[in-house]
């Protein structure tokens, strides 16, 4: 074979491996952007509700998550079942009950669109805002936020529900439908602590960012039902707290979860991932999550929330001795994962024996102390060298083990050492409710098609894989990244060329 052509081969040879890096780094291909644009993911920021350095007492914390169940205690919901993309929600907050762990998001409606910040609450299923007409409304918030009104008659693509649609004579959680004189279809929220809000059904254009693969981002929008507040009442008034609205993830058909599902813009699943130490922060995505020693436990039926079986607690291994009552389920009792609750609660009859079990274990160990009516202890070493594990065992063989950071958060300091009180706390009403605390650095996968959820310890700082289409295809959630770095395609280009030389050299000499 002549030298030139062995030149040519390797020169065709680095050509064609330069062009499969090129079209590895470059955009994707029309066909490839297609077959992304079937299963979009779309970005919003979450917020926290309260500022990282204002500290809130326990009891105020308490006060607002008693507010929060009493709204969870009224609901109803539904299902749905269909298949589509992934809605991605990059987390900012923190767990740390001192701190008040709440988080909202930003959401756009309206054409143009006006931007909203709204509460994320998987125990409610409407997504409204406070109409501009609203005259009670709060006009100011001191969570350190902009307050938005959405311009109903400002806006090209917004349209009131007629009395004539169906919503209008469906029963949907705390809703009451009414038909307005001007033919507008009503609702009212009446939550269990007198407070309450009251406006319109609206459709409107939402907008959010589509992720069309690692790092193709384009601007997108659907059509949703979503309520217009008017008026407001009780805490909903106060300026303190005061957000622009709130955004449902409940079960119900008018959650923003189902409405998406049943147009195949989203899966019927949803996952998060709250990172409990630091600053901080999370995701939160309607698709599912994908990491390895995920455990399921099914969700109780006909219930309109995101209700497990709990079976039993144990503390060091050993099963606590309570009463099966604490976890039976009915209309009223039963027990509820909420990633809108700070704390978690759980009922008299198995409050004190876990209280109980806690303090006898750490007994030779810490010195127990009151603190405004909390169980706390003084620690002079590591919880993690002192305080027993726990387990919540569910249904199905799931069991979620807990460090003693997931029910013990610290209150400070007082004289020389640590004070760590009981992140627990007793139900007031006959719910357990899991929240943040115990929530946290862990995976949660509700999986509204097969009826379960799931869990699994996890890094939440990290990037998470998200399945796309039924669990078959992924997408990385995070830093993008390649599955071949540079470094490697340049060990490869070399290979190829080596090899090239030496089979012209071969060819040369014979």
């Amino acid at each position: 074979m002549p030298v030139s052509h062995c030149l040519m081969l390797m020169l065709a040879t680095a050509v064609a491996f330069a062009a499969a890096i090129t079209a590895a780094f470059a955009s994707p291909s029309p066909s490839t952007f297609a077959n992304y644009a079937a299963t979009p993911l779309k970005i919003l920021p979450l917020q926290r509700a309260f500022p990282l350095d204002e500290p809130v007492e326990l009891s105020e914390l308490r006060a607002r998550d008693s507010i929060r169940h009493a709204r969870i205690l009224l609901g109803r919901g539904g299902r749905q079942s269909s298949i589509g993309g992934v809605v991605n929600f990059p987390v900012q907050g923190s767990s740390d009950p001192f701190l008040v762990g709440l988080y909202f998001t930003k959401v756009k409606l309206g054409s143009p669109p006006t931007e909203f910040n709204v509460q994320i609450d998987t125990g409610s299923d409407i997504l409204w805002v406070t109409c501009g007409s609203c005259s009670n409304c709060p006009r100011s918030s001191g969570l350190g936020i902009e307050l938005h009104f959405f311009d109903a008659p400002g806006s090209l693509t917004a349209a009131s529900l007629t009395c004539s649609d169906p919503i209008c004579s469906s029963a949907f959680q705390t809703t009451a439908a009414q038909c307005s004189e001007n033919n507008q279809c009503g609702y009212s929220f009446r939550y269990g602590d007198g407070s309450g809000t009251s406006g319109y059904y609206m459709t409107d254009t939402f907008y959010f960012d589509a992720v069309l693969g690692e790092s193709l981002v384009a601007n997108s929008s659907a059509p949703i039902v979503f309520g217009c507040s008017t008026y407001q009442s009780g805490d909903l008034t106060k300026s303190d707290k005061a957000v622009d609205g709130i955004f449902g993830f409940g079960k119900g058909k008018l959650s923003v979860v189902s409405q998406l599902s049943s147009r195949g813009i989203t899966p019927p699943v949803f996952s998060h991932c709250l990172k409990g130490d630091g600053s901080g922060g999370g995701v939160f995505v309607l698709g599912e999550i994908l990491v390895p020693g995920m455990v399921y436990s099914p969700l109780v039926p006909s219930q309109p929330h995101y209700n497990l079986n709990l079976l039993s607690i144990s503390v060091n291994g050993q099963i606590l001795p309570i009463d099966a009552v604490a976890f039976e389920t009915s209309n009223t009792r039963g027990t509820i994962v909420d990633t809108g609750t700070t704390l978690t609660y759980l009922v008299k009859e198995a409050y004190d024996p876990f209280l109980s079990a806690i303090s006898n274990s750490v007994s030779q160990l810490v010195t127990p102390i009151m603190s405004n009516g909390e169980q706390c202890y003084l620690v002079s070493t590591s919880i993690s060298d002192m305080f027993p594990p726990v387990s919540l065992n569910f249904a199905g063989g799931a069991s979620m083990m807990l460090r003693p950071q997931d029910y013990l958060f610290h209150y400070g300091f007082y004289d020389g050492a640590s004070m760590w009180c009981i992140g627990f706390s007793k139900a007031l009403e006959e719910q357990n409710i899991l929240g943040d605390l115990v929530l946290k650095d862990k995976v949660f996968v509700y999986d509204l098609a097969r009826q379960r959820i799931g869990w699994a310890n996890y890094d939440c700082s990290m990037s998470v894989n998200v399945s796309v289409t039924s669990g078959k295809d992924i997408v990385n959630s995070g830093q993008p990244c390649l599955m071949i770095s540079r470094k490697d395609m340049l060990l490869k280009l070399f290979s190829s060329v080596l090899l090239a030389l030496l089979i012209c050299t071969f060819f040369t000499l014979t």
